[in-house]
């Protein structure tokens, strides 16, 4: 089997905030290709790893290396996006329709002031339609459900077309079907794309559902491979407790295998 790239390499990382340490001694390994469920209770770090991840924060040590490159020496962040807790908040009355925000994606600092080109405006539409939301492109932001909101803001990161997403618990305040959906649309960026996703979720189901990789924090990091046979309740007591159970059932979503 052809060895994948490593996207993210992560050695002895330790992060603190406000004096207190809230990631220690971390080492771990992202492939290209993972979908990555970053799960573990409140206050575990998971927002903290992911802003330390993009150079947002500082570390207190350890190293971190982005497609083989030092984070302290990267600059190719075209291949990375990041949609942030709380994205689709915003004024309601906001007069931008999906499109125009979609398109803000393809804005860097070569083309900051001028017109977008005919190739922009193509990679706006391709992504528009991927993620299924291309009959609401002239509605205005403030017009959209909660669900639709998820969606125009992963179209407005894959503009970009990155190479690896990182979302920070993008399903908040929606219901039970509109979640799944919005998994599925990931499922389907990851395998049809080959994008990397780092997702950060309490939704456990849909983590060993849909996803490949688990990284289970509460201030330290442990990371499994998630196959048909692994125990996950193994892996998620480091971080929840010795007393924490998670009853698993397995349905119509379960991915498929690479063994299978």
């Amino acid at each position: 089997m052809e060895k994948k790239q490593a996207v993210l390499e992560v050695t002895d990382l330790s992060v603190e905030r406000s004096n207190s340490l809230v990631i220690e001694n971390a080492s771990f390994t992202i492939h290209k290709g993972d979908y990555v469920g970053i799960v573990g209770p409140n206050g575990g770090g998971k927002t903290t790893l992911l802003l330390a991840l993009l150079n947002s924060i500082p570390k207190t040590k350890g190293t971190i290396r982005l497609f083989g490159q030092d984070i302290e020496t990267f600059s190719n962040w075209e291949k990375v996006a990041y949609v942030p807790q709380h994205a689709v908040n915003f004024d309601p009355h906001f007069p931008l329709a999906v499109r125009e925000l979609v398109s803000l994606g393809r804005v860097n600092q070569n083309n900051i002031g001028k017109p977008l080109k005919k190739t922009d405006w193509e990679a706006v539409d391709d992504s528009l339609d991927f993620m299924g939301i291309s009959n609401i492109a002239n509605k205005r932001i403030g017009q959209l459900s909660g669900g639709q909101k998820q969606r125009v803001f992963v179209a407005k990161a894959l503009v970009r077309k990155p190479e690896i997403i990182l979302l920070d618990e993008p399903v908040v305040g929606v219901d039970a079907e509109t979640q799944e959906k919005f998994y599925k649309k990931l499922s389907d960026l990851n395998i049809q794309k080959d994008i990397t996703i780092m997702l950060v979720t309490h939704d456990l189901t849909a983590v060993f559902c849909r996803m490949s990789k688990v990284l289970c924090m509460n201030r330290w990091v442990n990371v499994a491979e998630i196959t048909k046979d692994m125990q996950p309740n193994e892996v998620l007591r480091k971080a929840y407790g010795e007393h924490f159970h998670f009853v698993f059932h397995k349905h119509e979503c379960k991915r498929v295998f690479d063994d299978e």
